[in-house]
């Protein structure tokens, strides 16, 4: 179970009490409710904040496996809320290469705490890319993902004043699928997508308490803009959202990034803001990014400031990139650029 600020704002008002009491309440809870109905209501995916972003959109969708023209390997860390004891902590590996002028595949895994919650799994993807209008390059992208997911629970640190407490680590082991969608369109771009759009088996669950339904739809667009094709100065001004169908939460990024080209290298700052759209006015983080491309080397690195009451117990949220692109071949359709 990933328990993230995005999972529990939406039900708590920023002025109403402390994140540290409600962060210390909401682990109390789950603790009863875990051993209570078993394995629970987790999200069965990723932490997505600002990794994306990081030249890495494949980690957010499978479309676009293979575009490119190297082997691209990235490897990302997120620490959420340093300074606060047990917040979660994700390490994901992630690679996307091109089979054929048309086809491309990936694969993610990851891993992923939360006090004493922790779930691993892996992404197998496979994105086909269609040539729309080559002159104009327009160009139409499927990709579709098969997500293997483990989740545990951790009994050992458990106490009660009772003592009834489990002898054995509570685990589920999922399976389920992800679809999606890239339009592009020369330098335009816009990619829709479905996430885990099977419903859960609640066989094992108390039906009552435990969600079936874990399908989110998110969609990511941007455009790249130069002032002549020979330009050192790029701008990309780009937008995430993301909706979750079980309870109809929601949140968006409004993102801008300056990259400088020199010859195949460049660096690259920018700014992400992300809300919660009941709470424009409220944002959940800002995150100032930053990166390199030096020859196939690649890093990236984002601090996401918190700006509600967290902001006294925690330092903020480190996201770390380093990525390699191996073996360049070149592709005969533009599709794959």
């Amino acid at each position: 179970m990933t328990v993230s600020l995005l999972d529990i704002s939406p039900y708590i008002d920023n002025d109403s009490l402390t994140y540290k009491m409600m962060l210390k309440k909401l682990y109390s809870s789950f603790i009863i409710f875990a051993l209570t109905v078993g394995v629970g209501a987790q999200e069965l995916t990723i932490p997505q904040l600002s990794q994306y972003i990081a030249d890495n959109p494949f980690l957010m969708s499978p479309t676009y496996a293979g575009i490119g023209d190297h082997i691209k390997v990235r490897l990302n860390g997120l620490t959420q809320w340093v300074g606060i004891e047990d917040a979660p902590d994700t390490q994901t590996v992630a690679a996307d290469a091109r089979i054929g002028n048309r086809s491309g595949v990936g694969m993610l895994m990851y891993n992923d705490s939360n006090g004493e919650t922790k779930q691993r799994g892996a992404r197998i993807s496979f994105a086909h890319h269609l040539t729309l209008n080559r002159y104009d390059d327009v160009f139409l992208s499927f990709g579709i993902s098969y997500n293997f997911n483990q989740f545990r629970i951790d009994v050992e640190n458990f106490t009660d004043n009772n003592g009834q407490l489990p002898t054995d680590d509570k685990s589920t082991t999922n399976h389920n699928f992800d679809l999606g969608f890239l339009y592009r369109y020369n330098k335009f771009y816009i990619t829709l997508n479905a996430s885990n759009i099977l419903n859960k088996d609640l066989t094992q669950f108390n039906p009552v308490f435990e969600p079936n339904t874990l399908r989110n739809y998110y969609a990511y667009a941007g455009y790249s803009i130069s002032k002549s094709k020979n330009s050192k100065l790029e701008i990309e001004p780009s937008v995430f959202f993301q909706w979750f169908e079980s309870d109809g939460r929601s949140v968006t990024d409004l993102n801008a990034k300056f990259r400088f080209h020199n010859f195949e290298d460049y660096y690259y700052v920018g700014l992400t803001y992300r809300f919660l759209n009941d709470q424009v006015g409220k944002p959940l983080y800002i995150a100032p990014i930053a990166g390199l491309k030096k020859s196939n080397f690649y890093f990236g690195y984002s601090y996401q400031v918190i700006t509600n009451e967290i902001l006294g117990y925690s330092s903020g949220t480190h996201v770390l990139t380093i990525g390699m692109d191996l073996f360049q071949g070149i592709s005969n359709c533009r599709c794959m650029y």
